[in-house]
């Protein structure tokens, strides 16, 4: 381990410390038409400096009558510093694969932005595979460059590796906000290799280290440096509503009637939770629930899983980025040697990565904007064109979980609109990867049921009583007149749900 203990000592290799430089130096060796991998999920480990300057040069340029438009690729969302400040100025041609910046939803839906919106375990392979492009340039934010070049990882790890290893050129933003003790929590695997010399990924447990605590990179390659001193964007989680304790307690008490049918080992098996409230209001339950002795592997560790580990009642957690409140942070920078062994962050490659995730029995927790009475989901999209945020890593472990879980309250929009409708007007996991629906109303089991008798048990279970008689009539009504009777449907009027929710608020 180094010692850092300044922040002029972070950048300690004598080969790159004569690339020094301002962020505006930096940014203006990025090029109108380059594609730039940047570090970050969701609001951890993002470049701080180098982006907002970046912007301002564009703003100028375009001010000039100079159309000045980068491709932005990351790991996932970031911070208002890097999507929010390249979208104000109208700077960004491509963007991919998740955002959650309004600015950039807004750009995004008015066409005025292209949005590719693609499984997170997808993007480092497309990069390598060539189907996105060439990647110009890489921004990475590290903790701390080592004297013999090795580069130590921030509060996310993502697509950093990729980025490193396949941009023609890299921008280094060395963060000394960012706690050094970071230093040996991460495992970069690099023994990935493209098809047909595809190897095993060697990682059975969620807690195993198969790669380096260090990122690499040509220090030939990088041609400038950023010191920083910039804190990540931590969101504050709500205290759980009314709903989401209701929904964690239909989730608790399936997961232990499992454990009870011998489905699931009494520790279950790892936990995967997408990010929100919803999610850690489920963590807190498990929290106070009869489990013992569980671990994680999943996309980012929340306020809850941290809580988890504390309690000891989560023994490990394999993560890609922290998404962390204030408090939360606090409290692992307070107790980090707690935490420190309990806790792997990796290339998101490889925390999102489809066989290992099967492999291992994953339990995926994931929210939705709707599902339909057949169990098919919208993750992504309002009135099935407007992108809200995108996929993410869902997909990834929908599919692929023991068990796939999807979880909304019944009602939106003040109870205007249903979360359960006929047929969802955007389908980003269909029916065949979806297994339990949980709204506050109840759970639905879906294992094993044909489709007809799978809206029976959502719309008995999942709908909420102010739609539910109006979703009872229209699958009677489908079963008596649809074209063929396996997946009863009535097209038009399925879909013109939607439309009388856009015109008037309710059914």
């Amino acid at each position: 381990m180094s010692n850092m203990n300044t922040p002029s000592s972070r950048v300690l290799c004598k080969c790159l410390q004569g690339k020094i430089m301002s962020p505006e130096q930096a940014a203006a060796l990025i090029f109108s038409g380059d594609n730039v991998g940047m570090s970050g999920f969701t609001g951890s480990g993002y470049p701080k400096a180098v982006p907002v300057a970046l912007a301002r040069r564009i703003e100028a340029a375009n001010s000039a009558g100079e159309k000045f438009r980068i491709g932005v690729w990351t790991g996932a969302s970031t911070a208002p510093e890097l999507d929010g400040a390249l979208a104000k100025v109208d700077g960004v041609e491509m963007r991919l694969p998740y955002q959650s910046d309004p600015v950039c939803r807004k750009r995004i839906n008015a066409g005025e932005m292209e949005y590719i919106d693609i499984h997170l375990s997808h993007v480092a392979q497309f990069v390598w595979f060539g189907f996105l492009g060439k990647l110009n340039v890489a921004v990475v934010e590290v903790a701390g460059i080592l004297e013999d070049g090795r580069l130590i990882p921030s509060t996310s790890v993502g697509n950093n590796k990729t980025w490193l290893e396949r941009a023609d050129k890299v921008i280094l933003e060395v963060n000394s906000w960012q706690d050094v003790r970071l230093e040996g929590m991460h495992d970069i695997y690099y023994g990935t290799s493209l098809p047909p010399d595809r190897k095993p990924i060697p990682l059975v447990h969620p807690q195993d280290r198969i790669g380096d605590l260090y990122l690499h990179c040509d220090p030939d390659k990088v041609i400038a440096v950023v010191e920083t001193h910039s804190p990540d964007r931590n969101s504050a989680f709500a205290d759980p509503d009314e709903n989401s304790r209701l929904i964690a307690g239909h989730i608790i008490e399936f997961l232990h009637h499992e454990v009870k049918k011998g489905r699931l080992p009494k520790n279950l098996l790892p936990l995967q939770s997408g990010v929100g409230n919803i999610a850690n209001a489920v963590m807190a339950g498990l929290n106070h629930g009869p489990f013992e002795n569980l671990s994680a592997y999943t996309e980012v560790l929340q306020d809850g899983m941290l809580d988890m580990i504390r309690s000891g009642k989560l023994i490990s957690a394999s993560a890609t980025a922290f998404s962390l409140s204030d408090t939360a942070l606090e409290e692992l920078y307070a107790n980090f040697d707690l935490y420190r062994d309990k806790i792997v962050l990796r290339p998101q490659e490889i925390s999102n990565h489809p066989e290992v995730i099967r492999r291992l029995g994953v339990i995926a927790m994931n929210g939705m904007i709707e599902a339909d009475i057949y169990g098919n989901v919208n993750s992504t999209h309002v009135m099935g064109s407007a992108i809200m945020n995108g996929i993410g890593g869902s997909g990834d472990f929908a599919r692929n979980a023991y068990i796939s879980i999807f979880m909304t309250p019944s009602q939106a929009k003040d109870g205007g609109i249903s979360c359960i409708v006929p047929m969802v007007s955007h389908v980003d996991h269909t029916e065949h990867d979806v297994q339990v629906l949980v709204t506050e109303q109840g759970l639905a089991d879906l294992r094993g049921l044909s489709p007809t008798q799978r809206a029976k048990v959502i719309i008995e279970n999942c709908a909420h009583p102010n739609f539910k008689p109006a979703l009872l009539d229209y699958h009677k009504r489908a079963l008596d007149h649809s074209f063929g009777k396996h997946t009863p449907h009535l097209l038009d009027e399925a879909l013109s749900w939607h439309q009388q929710y856009l015109t008037t608020g309710h059914m």
